[in-house]
């Protein structure tokens, strides 16, 4: 597993692409040639008045040589991928003539949030016969504005970006919290051991790699919204700790499930969903993080040739297929669980299997149900909605696992263990006697 941990840090951590809405780089005439017109950026700006685009130039005498020009397509990428050259041009809703150190373009008032495509352009773009002198290439620094509260532009999120910051905050509130009361209580369940102890540790690896997650996004978009650029390495470590929590998880959840039920003929089944670590578990485990690690390999190159994406927003086929790998594994453990449910005569043990069913069925049909129910909502809500609702309904699904491995009403008394081997227990009498 570590290899693919380490080639997916080294493609996150490396992958070109845009990070901010501060963008600084240079204007090409031969990527303008290739492309009909060389792609800088997208950008929603919100409803209502306010939005503002900035250029500035280093070079704008060269600039006014090459009649550069920066075009802004509104909400028309299907359509400009069938046009010609000149036509394509022709189409932008506003074309900035570059003859000055900096152009303020004002956005023109908008009913609701709406996508805008930045593009540059100059006098050799559609003629292809034509050569290109070899001038040095245009530095620009373009900046991307919405308004804030008070209707001046000066905000650098997009419209579908806003509120993230706010919500990062929140949950490493809430993760502080729980932090000050379960960290001691948690700290001496793992050092007494027991039979659920590397579930346990697992478990709070995860919930650990989650809270880093959520730290570094919080660090880059607290910064990203002083400059429009943020902190992108942080960026892309959130990313890289959500999908190791993600390979932890899925890891865990085969191993156990998997374990007991390739072993059950052989041992007992007085404590359910132990780790029976066999040849046949592992391989079954070892494969589908393979699997899951490939594909998210590639989602994170394919995105990395354009924009620089939230985990949660996969919309190119390797994303596809991870939500697609997780419905799968949620049925293959709904086929494992039922026929365990299935026999058992136990009331407790049958709650005791519906609990952690559910739990696992939460943490993997969570994002394709949120994907394919987020159509309802408008564009720049979509990712927003995608990306929430996963992060809370996997921390969700992690406290119910918390529950049910620690819980001294269900688990214990399924397990037959001792209060010694369980010392974080959930019942109301551990409480009283604790405190």
């Amino acid at each position: 597993m570590s290899p693919v941990l380490a080639a997916l840090l080294t493609v996150i951590l490396f992958s070109p692409g845009a990070h901010g809405k501060t963008i600084t780089g240079y204007f090409r005439s031969e990527s303008a040639r290739r492309q009909n017109g060389q792609y800088i950026t997208r950008f929603m700006y919100q409803g209502g008045s306010g939005g503002l685009l900035v250029c500035q130039l280093q070079n704008p005498s060269l600039a006014t040589e090459k009649e550069s020009r920066l075009l802004l397509y509104q909400n028309l990428e299907s359509d400009l991928d069938n046009l010609s050259c000149t036509e394509k041009l022709a189409k932008a809703q506003f074309a900035i003539s570059l003859s000055a150190e900096e152009h303020n373009q004002t956005i023109p008032h908008q009913f609701s949030p709406t996508a805008w495509k930045v593009v540059y352009a100059d006098r050799y773009t559609c003629q292809q016969s034509a050569v290109i002198p070899s001038h040095a290439d245009l530095t620009f620094t373009v900046l991307l504005f919405n308004a804030d509260s008070a209707g001046n532009p000066l905000e650098h999120f997009s419209a579908e970006e806003a509120g993230l910051q706010t919500f990062y905050f929140l949950l490493l509130l809430a993760y502080f919290i729980a932090c000050c009361i379960y960290v001691q209580p948690l700290y001496q369940a793992l050092r007494k051991g027991g039979p659920m102890h590397m579930v346990l540790r697992v478990l709070t690896m995860a919930l650990a790699l989650q809270g880093c997650s959520a730290l570094c996004n919080y660090i880059h978009l607290a910064r990203y919204s002083r400059d429009g650029v943020g902190i992108p390495v942080m960026g892309s470590l959130a990313e890289f700790w959500d999908m190791v929590s993600q390979v932890s998880m899925l890891y865990m959840i085969l191993s156990l499930c998997m374990g007991w039920t390739l072993s059950r003929n052989r041992k007992s089944q007085t404590r359910p969903l132990q780790w029976e670590q066999t040849p046949a578990s592992t391989a079954v485990a070892v494969s589908g993080v393979i699997t899951q690690g490939v594909l998210l390999l590639w989602e994170q190159y394919s995105e990395s040739e354009s924009e620089h994406h939230s985990y949660h927003s996969q919309q190119s086929l390797a994303g596809l297929l991870l939500m697609a790998l997780r419905v799968l594994l949620a049925l293959l453990l709904a086929s494992v669980l039922y026929q365990i449910i299935s026999t058992e005569r136990s009331t407790l043990k049958r709650d005791f299997y519906l609990c952690f069913t559910k739990g696992c069925f939460l943490w993997f049909l969570c994002h394709p149900i949120l994907f394919l129910t987020s159509v309802i909502f408008n564009q720049h809500q979509r990712e927003k909605v995608v990306t929430i609702g996963v992060i809370l309904c996997q921390s969700i699904s992690m406290v119910i696992l918390y529950q049910l491995f620690l819980s001294r009403s269900l688990y214990w008394e399924v397990s037959a263990l001792s209060s010694v081997s369980l010392p974080l227990t959930m019942s109301r009498s551990n409480h009283r006697g604790r405190y």
